[in-house]
């Protein structure tokens, strides 16, 4: 099979095969000379290597839950805006949506955006610490992302979406990543003015932080509107 290179490489010819043989056209004689021979490596995508993901398989089946690994990836490479959370809950796990729960609702009304906007992969990248449900401990709570995760994934994912120009941080582990000399989540909330820009942090739209919105009336007044036109001059734009 042979293909021509348009534009300014009307003077390159390729072939493809189990090689690449390029050939190179002599521009005074118009004789075609074979160039060098590139081998093509079978190129993946690592959103499937990532989907495909095993690695905490015994891990899982050792939790309250003993559940498999269901890696939820939610992004595309054009997005402009990513929300870093923690790790998929339960139904998450069970539906593959990422925030597809309550604490979604609440996320998306945080940001401005209709289920249909929030779900758009060519705008919004979902990049969570760890892509799988970790299970629960003993006592029914959702058990911190495995630290592999993040080690294995994500600095390959965050390459994957090179156009991102808002970060949307959710809850500590999130924040200890992304935010150098991290302490708190209220201090990395309320500090938002001071983060690099395009970064805001948020505590998790969880309803076990309801008590905590109720204690900082001033995440409601003061960052979620800037939030939203962020949001919106972003994704608009």
């Amino acid at each position: 099979m042979t293909a021509w290179c348009k534009s300014y490489f009307d003077n390159v010819r390729i072939d493809f095969g189990c090689c690449c043989e390029v050939y190179l056209k002599n521009n005074e004689t118009g004789v075609w000379q074979r160039g060098p021979v590139v081998y093509l490596e079978a190129m993946t995508d690592m959103r499937d290597e990532l989907r495909a993901c095993r690695l905490c398989e015994t891990r899982f089946a050792a939790t309250a839950t003993g559940h498999a690994p269901n890696p939820v990836v939610w992004f595309n490479p054009g997005a402009r805006l990513l929300i870093a959370g923690q790790a998929p809950g339960l139904r998450v796990h069970e539906a593959g949506k990422p925030f597809w729960d309550a604490s979604g609702n609440r996320l998306r009304d945080w940001l401005g955006l209709d289920e249909a906007q929030f779900y758009d992969r060519n705008k919004v990248a979902i990049i969570p610490m760890a892509f799988c449900f970790p299970g629960y401990d003993a006592k029914g709570s959702d058990l911190p992302p495995p630290p592999i995760c993040a080690r294995t994934w994500r600095a390959r994912a965050l390459e994957a979406v090179p156009d991102i120009r808002l970060t949307v941080l959710i809850g500590g582990h999130a924040m200890r990543y992304h935010l150098p000399g991290f302490r708190t989540v209220r201090q990395a909330v309320a500090d938002w003015r001071n983060h690099p820009p395009g970064v805001f942090a948020l505590p998790h739209p969880s309803w076990r932080n309801t008590g905590w919105l109720k204690k900082n009336p001033w995440f409601e007044v003061e960052v979620l509107p800037r939030l939203r036109s962020a949001v919106a001059e972003v994704l608009n734009d």
